[in-house]
């Protein structure tokens, strides 16, 4: 990858940008949202709430080039070092019309946030900038002190402390979603943390090889179609990352867009699929989910071989790992591990 779309790293007193691309969240609920950037100043961050920040959810959704152009405006902007999301939302593929591709490219940053804002990762991830798919401010950094220690660590050493490569390891225990946030009783608070079973590497041998891309199957299919999708070519040699978001998308679901992945010849061309703890699923719907994963990709299309590693920490369960969109990274299938294999941040 070409070194000027590799972000620069996080270091004291660097500004940080908020936006808000999809759902007007802080407008909500100002508690949760505060309670987020307060873990990015104990961090030594200076933070920098662009306008969508804390605008009505109403006027965001009904302006979806007043949400671009704080994007726009953050990347451009030289005080800037990274970009957080406040949280996801539905409708951010509204906004790709109006984004700047040449304010993008020129001024590579860090992108971070989950679920919705895979429409970002996803224009961005195609000029050839690594973004981060991990934690928002509301869901996950608000949340963050009662995690698992681990969890901060985690996210920290990938914004502040990049290495030549990073080896990934399961948290040893998870949590689905958080308690009603109408109740102020609850900041900072998570649903019970559950025991952790662990990966599953469900098919494949030896070592894969490939970039990552990917993020919400949800979110995802709202932009095939349209020009914003990838060309077939751009999925040669990539790691596939898919998660399912908290609407938890049905089995029947879930077939039918795998199906629809395979009829693009996209398994054809990626080098591993990497599937996020599906959350809300009962023990049995996944084991009914990666039988489902196994049966469209090796007996429908014939992709006996392809790595694929389910029930993986990231997306819409906590602690979430933080993955790097377009790096390249490694399956170690007989090892049964996960690692990537470069620099993430310069």
């Amino acid at each position: 990858m070409n070194k000027s779309m590799i972000p620069k790293k996080l270091k004291a007193d660097d500004t940080v940008a908020i936006i808000s691309p999809s759902w007007g969240g802080p407008s909500f609920f100002p508690h949760i949202y505060e309670n987020g950037l307060k873990i990015l100043s104990e961090w030594g961050l200076k933070i920098k709430e662009y306008p969508t920040a804390r605008a009505e959810d109403d006027y965001l959704r009904k302006n979806p080039e007043f949400r671009a152009k704080d994007i726009n405006d953050a990347f451009a902007d030289p005080e800037v070092t990274a970009i957080f999301a406040s949280i996801g939302g539905d409708d951010s593929v509204r906004i790709l019309p109006y984004l700047d591709r040449e304010i993008i490219k020129n001024n590579p940053k860090i992108l971070m946030g989950y679920s919705d804002t895979t429409t970002l990762h996803t224009f961005c991830n195609q000029l050839g900038l690594v973004t981060f798919y991990g934690p928002s401010i509301m869901a996950g950094f608000s949340q963050m002190k009662s995690l698992p220690k681990s969890f901060e660590s985690h996210v920290k050493e990938m914004l502040f402390e990049p290495k030549i490569e990073c080896n990934y390891t399961p948290y040893e225990e998870y949590c689905e979603g958080y308690p009603d946030w109408r109740d102020k009783n609850n900041l900072g608070k998570i649903n019970v943390l559950m025991k952790n079973d662990g990966w599953k590497f469900l098919q494949g041998m030896g070592v894969a090889t490939g970039k990552l891309f990917g993020g919400c199957i949800d979110v995802l299919e709202m932009m095939k179609g349209t020009e914003f999708w990838p060309e077939p070519e751009f999925w040669n040699d990539k790691i596939l990352v898919l998660e399912t978001s908290e609407a938890k998308p049905s089995l029947h679901e879930i077939d039918h867009i795998l199906r629809n992945y395979g009829m693009l010849g996209i398994f054809e061309r990626v080098s591993g699929l990497i599937f996020g703890r599906a959350r809300d699923y009962a023990a049995n719907e996944k084991l009914e989910l990666e039988q489902k994963i196994i049966t469209i990709i090796r007996d429908e299309f014939g992709q006996e071989n392809l790595p694929i590693i389910a029930n993986m920490d990231f997306g819409h369960t906590d602690p979430q790992l933080v993955l790097p969109l377009g790096t390249k990274a490694e399956i170690d299938c007989e090892n049964k591990k996960f690692r990537l294999t470069e620099t993430w941040l310069s």
